[in-house]
């Protein structure tokens, strides 16, 4: 049995998990897009070796910043470790808030290990285009750019019709599916308030240091808490401007979860009782031992 534990940031899904692992014999999976990189720990509030408390954690940590890491590498990764820790009679327990990862390594999803074309030379318009003169059956707003050049991405590289994929809902694996939750107004707090807390734990030294090394790979640029601060170091914005925004950013990135949590799994939601945490572990733990009976 897989257990997943997911939802919006800052919603405890890391204290969660700890509790459940020791209570499940079970050992971590990262399923964080963000946490698999080396020296990005306050701003994607990456697990603390106190906060581990002693339960194995995988996938932390496993490739540096000047290095590319998809969707694939990262479903043959997870699927390996869950097979090892079957095998060795632990509880894989997949904890994160990417939901792309966790769709791609539990359920049957194929994709094509090449090398991809960005377009970055062509216009939406363009992509759209060509993608209509391949494919006259596609159903992509032209405004889609991401989607537009994953279609012709497809098509170069399988010579099949984006139009003609089939989508699969086939689990792998037996897999409960845990999501926290909590009131919009009580996250967004916690959100704002997290951030803050960041900037005391020297999120602005960690983000300076990836400032200076000039690196701007897509490890760099996608987790929010760094980009936004890169105006701050170049003089060009003010330091609560760009608080605000890395704020800003991380309320409409779990709006985002949600929104694609709820079309992508059928996700079982608890509602976190952040005065009384236990009461949400014994909640949830519950819920599993009565699946697993």
């Amino acid at each position: 049995m897989v257990i997943v534990i997911t939802g919006p940031t800052c919603v405890g899904k890391t204290k969660l998990s700890i509790a459940l692992a020791k209570k499940l014999n079970g050992e971590i999976i990262n399923a964080d897009s963000t946490q698999v990189f080396k020296d990005m720990n306050i701003a994607t509030a990456k697990v603390t070796e106190e906060e581990k408390d002693g339960v194995a954690h995988h996938l932390f940590d496993i490739r540096n910043i000047t290095e590319d890491y998809t969707v694939y590498d990262y479903q043959i990764d997870a699927r390996n470790k869950i097979d090892e820790l079957i095998k060795n009679n632990k509880t894989p327990i997949l904890v994160g808030g990417t939901g792309l990862y966790i769709k791609a390594c539990l359920y049957d999803y194929h994709f094509e290990n090449s090398v991809t074309n960005s377009y970055d030379d062509m216009s939406n318009e363009e992509l759209y285009n060509k993608l209509i003169s391949i494919d006259k059956n596609i159903d992509i707003h032209i405004n889609n750019r991401k989607r537009l050049v994953n279609a012709l991405n497809y098509y170069e590289n399988t010579n099949k019709l984006y139009s003609d994929k089939k989508k699969t809902d086939k689990l792998l694996y037996d897999v409960i599916f845990i999501g926290l939750t909590t009131d919009r107004d009580i996250l967004y707090d916690r959100i704002n308030k997290r951030v803050d807390t960041m900037l005391h734990d020297g999120l602005l030294d960690e983000a300076r240091k990836i400032y200076d090394s000039g690196i701007r790979t897509k490890a760099v640029l996608t987790p929010i808490g760094y980009k936004e601060l890169f105006p701050y170091f170049d003089g060009t914005k003010p330091l609560d401007e760009c608080l605000d925004l890395i704020k800003q950013n991380s309320r409409r990135y779990a709006k985002k979860q949600y929104t694609w949590f709820n079309h992508q799994m059928k996700i079982n939601w608890f509602m976190t009782d952040f005065n009384n945490f236990d009461n949400t572990i014994d909640k949830v733990f519950e819920y599993i031992k009565k699946r697993l009976d």
